[in-house]
């Protein structure tokens, strides 16, 4: 009996600092866990302030749109544009793909699309702001906005709605600028951005990841000649038809997407 306690007692001496070495590996990978959050959500909250305090913001971009078919190929749509944005209430946007080649533009009361392919175009009376803007694009005329988190008063809030767990990935270099690479999850997306260190942290790479749907196909925007002030270029917003362009109804611009009207979601073509 002795000889079982002996050994016992020896097996949990040996043990015990094993034990606590895990615990303690365990809480400190904890503790990183929350530093690095809090660090990641006041980068993020950084990049914001700083966006918000831009009254003038100029940036070319060049996207990918992910398409899955019905059975389960990944094809990847591929554009480029500009973004030119005055706040409160002025944007020029443009975006040239295989698909579509088309010229957005707002002057605070009035939202003109112009495709440029065809040569046609057609205006909206939506006085308001970009903020409000993004909101008639995406729910009332569905032509969502490139980036357009990213062009909000409250990109902070805007963001990190429904985040559920966030990741500080250290560093990575988009277009030889060295960002802060942050990863967060939302209860239907994941969505990852790498943010330019230093004084202009502006946003280089978004990328969202429909994570609740089959395949998980993303959406990125890759930012560069990022510009504020002074430097930005588009002092008017207002449209000049300087190609004697047609005027139609919005429903025979066609073309005008990131998705083109003959990729049907959820359908055969």
């Amino acid at each position: 009996m002795k000889t079982i306690i002996r050994k016992a007692v020896t097996f949990a001496a040996a043990t015990l600092p094993s034990v606590a070495l895990a615990m303690a590996i365990a809480s400190g990978t904890l503790s990183d866990a929350r530093a690095g959050e809090a660090e990641a959500k006041d980068l993020l909250k950084a990049m914001s302030d700083y966006l918000t305090a831009q009254k003038a913001i100029s940036f070319n971009y060049d996207t990918n749109l992910e398409v899955v078919t019905k059975d389960h190929q990944k094809l990847l749509l591929a554009s480029s544009g500009k973004i030119e944005m005055g706040r409160p209430d002025k944007i020029r946007a443009t975006r040239h793909g295989g698909f579509a080649n088309v010229e957005m533009v707002f002057d605070g009361k009035t939202l003109t699309l112009l495709g440029k392919d065809a040569n046609l175009y057609t205006q909206v009376e939506a006085p308001g702001t970009v903020a409000q803007l993004v909101d008639a694009l995406r729910d009332k005329l569905h032509r969502p906005l490139p980036a357009a988190d990213l062009v909000l008063p409250n990109v902070y809030d805007e963001l990190i709605r429904d985040v559920v767990d966030i990741k500080d990935l250290g560093s990575g270099v988009i277009g030889g600028t060295e960002c802060d690479h942050l990863a967060f999850r939302a209860k239907e997306v994941d969505w990852q951005i790498w943010i330019a260190q230093g004084e202009h942290p502006y946003p280089c790479r978004y990328v969202i990841t429909a994570s609740q749907v089959n395949q998980g196909p993303q959406y990125s925007i890759q930012i560069s000649d990022w510009k504020t002030g002074t430097d930005v270029v588009a002092d008017d917003y207002g449209f000049k038809n300087a190609t004697n362009a047609k005027q139609v109804d919005l429903k025979k611009l066609v073309d005008i997407d990131e998705l083109p009207d003959h990729f049907a979601p959820g359908g055969t073509k």
